[in-house]
């Protein structure tokens, strides 16, 4: 019967440890400070009936916010519609930004130029591409019309939900793919020449080698790029607010907050509104962390 024994850490190796904590200890605090205290702030209105047009008539009402909010279906209407957006972008964005990557890191002739190529998108500012997706799609004066005539010169994107949220999508996946495609080009740079190549002279073929060496290489560079584009694209809000401003059942569980603290001004509302929002982006986290990590033990072959 064989019995475990336990890894012996060196000193070196405590005292290196000591060392990183010490040095990412004040970071961490202030992250916390800078964090907390707004998230307090926002659970502590969110129990209160509380309207801007009246500051000084506030009403302490419980979680009465958080039942009329998940009571109500715009809310759960709302929240269908932000994980559409999320669920869509970042597969699209997954596949698109995994093709971009390999070509910036398999390509020879002016890589420079075409990395900065691809990257050119994401360094725009998202209010500037959502006026400029929102002028392509205009059934005015805009040009996707005319690339796609059998939907007619005069088809409004804008008027009915399905072809606005597609267009809100579009603009969204051409902004942030590059962003998913530089996270896979650092996965894809931890992936070793050396069994790739014993993987071809084994007789594998590419597709082999994809599935079988460098998506297995590239799960923690996946994890990384799925977890962030996915909170990200969760909490959308810019191109929303440029391109339908919330109009034809377009608006997201951010905007359905501004819209209640910012035009309606109940802060109560929206406080509870966005702790709700927040505590949705943690069982996002989990949930990718935790996929992930089966995903990963599965690959080891452990129990």
């Amino acid at each position: 019967m064989s019995t475990l024994t336990k890894p012996v850490i060196s000193d070196r190796a405590r005292a290196e440890t000591r060392l990183g904590q010490k040095l990412v200890a004040p970071a961490i605090v202030l992250m916390l400070l800078v964090t907390a205290f707004p998230m307090l702030r926002a659970i502590y209105l969110s129990t209160f009936d509380y309207a801007l047009t009246a500051p000084d008539d506030r009403d302490f009402i419980g979680l009465s916010n958080y039942i009329t909010a998940l009571t109500d279906p715009l809310f759960w209407t709302t929240t269908g519609v932000t994980v559409l957006y999320m669920v869509v972008t970042v597969a699209v964005e997954l596949v698109i930004g995994f093709i971009f990557a390999m070509v910036m890191h398999r390509v020879i002739f002016a890589r420079g130029v075409i990395r900065t190529s691809i990257l050119i998108p994401y360094g725009i500012i998202t209010v500037v591409s959502g006026f400029a997706w929102q002028f392509a799609f205009s059934f005015q004066n805009g040009f996707i019309n005319g690339w796609l005539p059998f939907i007619g010169d005069d088809f409004n994107w804008f008027g009915e939900t399905t072809p606005a949220v597609i267009a809100i999508m579009v603009s969204e996946i051409w902004k942030t793919t590059p962003f998913m495609s530089l996270l896979l080009l650092a996965g894809l740079a931890q992936v070793s020449e050396d069994m790739l190549e014993a993987a071809k002279v084994d007789g594998a073929t590419w597709t082999q080698r994809l599935v079988k060496v460098i998506l297995p290489n590239m799960r923690a560079a996946i994890m990384v790029a799925v977890l962030f584009r996915a909170l990200d694209a969760y909490r959308i809000f810019d191109n929303i607010f440029v391109m339908t401003a919330g109009a034809a059942k377009t608006e997201s569980i951010s905007f359905l907050t501004y819209r209640q603290t910012i035009e309606q001004f109940q802060l109560g509302m929206g406080s509870a509104l966005s702790v709700l929002l927040f505590l949705s982006v943690l069982v996002i986290a989990f949930g990718i962390v935790r996929l992930f990590r089966v995903d990963l033990a599965q690959a080891r072959q452990e129990s």
